[in-house]
């Protein structure tokens, strides 16, 4: 495995969509050329010609107003928040989980051993919910946090990095992944906030954790294996990116670039396997060196069984997680749930990869606010659907359903199961919108129907062979990304139709090309990751420019990540938070009464290459323990307003 090997942004420097489908920059252009945007005036004048596309619905209540001034730009090794607020280091990877009579220390030479990470903070923290303790209340000073882990940098991981290989590293990854479920409290008194050890709650979901199949998929012939030959239980969940929560209490965990675990060298590749991006020789984490169940010659279902939506309930730490199967299989960047005016669940879902779709689903049966457990399958069934933009700045929800549009035994789907596991296969026959590596989505709970969400990058746009530019996608190799919006047909998100505009291109105002200053008003921002609004409709937008772009190239003087507010209304970014070096900025969650922010510091202290040099782990970043650490972890941050007040404000 060559150290330049891309592990974070494995899969998205390639496109595996060979279908004809229109690319999203190709809708427009029979209406909005071009040449029309750059002649109208860089970023003001696509702002004017955007907002012709769809008109948002009213606010229901006043407008939230921000209340600090914006930080600048910044490359210091440490979280920047503005004046008034303090950002505190909460729970960073090989901190124990709280697990009683098991809290081994991280040990900073990264000697842990294997059972001992099972029992810690994962690595690559990411997506994050809050739920209030106890379950059902809107308590804001205690709760439980469920963590997504994403990856592992395995030159942190180990001693040595991945110099020598053995069984023994691979379980110690394999543990270091999942999912953390941890009992939080604001200790009062100023103190902040802390984790509860020892904790009943505590627990760490793994790659080696049993986890039920519900859905269409559970028990389907391409679900089986020898050590699952009924195929209705998988070991594990790994590569964990964004999440979801739901109105009931449970967390969404979402299964992304699990490609980059498996391998099939038999010199032949499935169809199956070409679409969702495995390959012909090792991806890199060597897994399937050690553990057989990743070798594709010898267990050729076995990838099949991730790139779910997984259910937990943190409230119940002996329940078993169950992947959602009707919610699809792709590269889920996360899951953002609402309910229509029916009572019906909707799953707002982006695959990131370039090209690739935005997917919803909806429950066939209703929410019931009184009664949980019949609400804990309640994502077993329903109906997927993916997402086609038209030219005119309209859009149509194309079902996913067998028997239905070309989606049939003809076109080699069995039965919906089958659709199911090849969703990317069956939205490609339904003609639905390639888009630009689909991210975050987020609902606006102030405007019933209304949807943002964050296309990070795609630098093959207009690249030899790829769709070219056009006025929504006016850059050619678009290195900065934008936000669309769409309005739900009557406020319904479970409607079959809706309208669209861009929300905001992209960019580096200044910048001395006019195609990189992007369309926005307020601070400039590049490649848009995490989203969600809080309680006051304010809409958070979090920054994952690569570490082989950070702050140089097309990206030189915008500092490291960083994570902006905005006011739908107004439409001004503006910057509240700069991370330390090396980082992504990730993990959105508020308290019920916004006073409290959690946010996750990704992978601090990652090179260029994505890979640390385990002789020199702190060459980058040495964040959060300081000069003397023995290498940077990612963790959860606690912000707080220093007067008590409501974040933002």
């Amino acid at each position: 495995m060559s150290d330049s090997y891309k592990i974070k942004h494995h899969g998205v420097e390639e496109c595996s969509n060979e279908s004809g489908n229109p690319a999203f920059s190709a809708v427009l252009d029979a209406r909005l050329s071009r040449r029309s945007v750059l002649q109208a005036g860089g970023a003001a004048g696509v702002a004017g010609l955007l907002p012709a596309l769809v008109q948002a619905a009213p606010m229901s209540v006043k407008p939230a107003v921000l209340g600090f001034a914006p930080v600048p730009f910044s490359v210091e090794d440490r979280v920047v928040v503005p004046q008034g607020y303090v950002a505190d280091v909460l729970y960073a990877w090989g901190d124990p989980v709280g697990i009683k009579g098991m809290s081994p220390v991280f040990k900073p030479d990264a000697s842990n051993s294997a059972a001992e990470q099972e029992v810690q903070a994962g690595m690559h923290h990411d997506g994050m919910a809050f739920f209030p303790l106890p379950q059902g209340s809107q308590a804001a000073k205690h709760g439980l946090l469920a963590i997504n882990h994403e990856y592992t940098d395995d030159g942190l991981l180990h001693s040595d990095g991945m110099k020598t290989w053995s069984g023994d590293k691979v379980k110690k990854a394999q543990a270091a992944v999942g999912v953390s479920v941890i009992e939080v409290e604001d200790a009062g008194k100023g103190r902040g906030w802390r984790v509860v050890r020892p904790s009943k709650y505590a627990r760490r979901i793994t790659a080696n954790t049993r986890i039920a199949i519900g859905g269409p998929a559970r028990g389907h012939a391409l679900m089986q294996t020898e050590a699952d030959p009924k195929g209705v239980e998988i070991l594990g969940t790994f590569n964990n990116c964004a999440n979801g929560k739901t109105p009931w209490g449970t967390y969404l965990t979402c299964e992304e670039n699990f490609d980059g675990y498996f391998v099939n060298d038999s010199g032949t590749l499935s169809d199956n396997e070409k679409r969702y991006g495995i390959k012909n020789k090792d991806a890199g984490y060597k897994w399937a060196w050690e553990d057989f169940r990743f070798d594709l010659q010898i267990n050729p279902n076995e990838a099949n069984r991730f790139g779910w939506v997984v259910e937990i309930d943190p409230y119940d730490p002996k329940s078993k997680p169950v992947k959602r199967t009707a919610l699809g299989r792709f590269k889920h960047e996360g899951a953002t749930v609402t309910i229509a005016p029916d009572g019906r669940a909707v799953v707002y879902m982006g695959d990131d990869q370039r090209f690739e779709y935005i997917y919803k689903f909806v429950s066939k049966n209703r929410y019931q606010p009184k009664n949980r457990k019949a609400n804990m399958n309640l994502l077993d069934e329903g109906t997927l659907y993916v997402a086609r933009f038209d030219a005119d700045g309209s859009g149509q929800w194309l079902p996913l359903v067998h028997g239905q549009n070309g989606v049939d035994a003809g076109a080699g789907f069995a039965d919906q199961g089958e659709v199911a596991i090849k969703a990317r296969m069956a939205a490609d026959i339904v003609g639905a919108t390639k888009m630009d590596r689909p991210e975050w989505i987020a609902v606006n709970p102030r405007v019933a129907g209304e949807v943002y969400c964050t296309l990070t990058n795609n630098s093959e746009r207009g690249t030899e062979g790829k769709p070219g530019t056009d006025a929504a996608n006016p850059r050619a190799d678009n290195k900065f990304g934008h936000i669309i919006r769409w309005h739900e047909a009557g406020g319904n998100a479970a409607a079959a139709s809706f309208k669209w505009d861009i929300f905001a291109l992209a960019g580096k105002p200044d910048a001395a090309k006019s195609e990189h200053r992007g369309a926005l008003k307020g601070d400039g921002f590049g490649s848009p990751d995490g989203l969600s609004f809080d309680a006051q409709g304010v809409l958070w937008v979090q920054t994952d420019v690569s570490t082989s772009t950070v702050n140089m190239k097309e990206y030189a003087g915008m500092g490291n990540n960083q994570m902006l507010a905005v006011i739908p209304q107004s439409g001004e970014f503006r910057r509240f938070l700069t991370g330390p070096n090396g980082c992504e900025i990730t993990g959105i969650s508020f308290t019920p009464d916004s006073k409290t922010l959690f946010i996750n510091i990704q992978h601090p202290g990652e090179p260029e290459s994505e890979r640390s040099d385990p002789a020199k782990p702190t060459a980058v970043s040495s964040w959060p323990d300081g000069a003397a650490s023995g290498r940077p972890r990612s963790a959860t941050v606690v912000i707080r307003k220093l007067d008590g007040g409501v974040i933002g404000s």
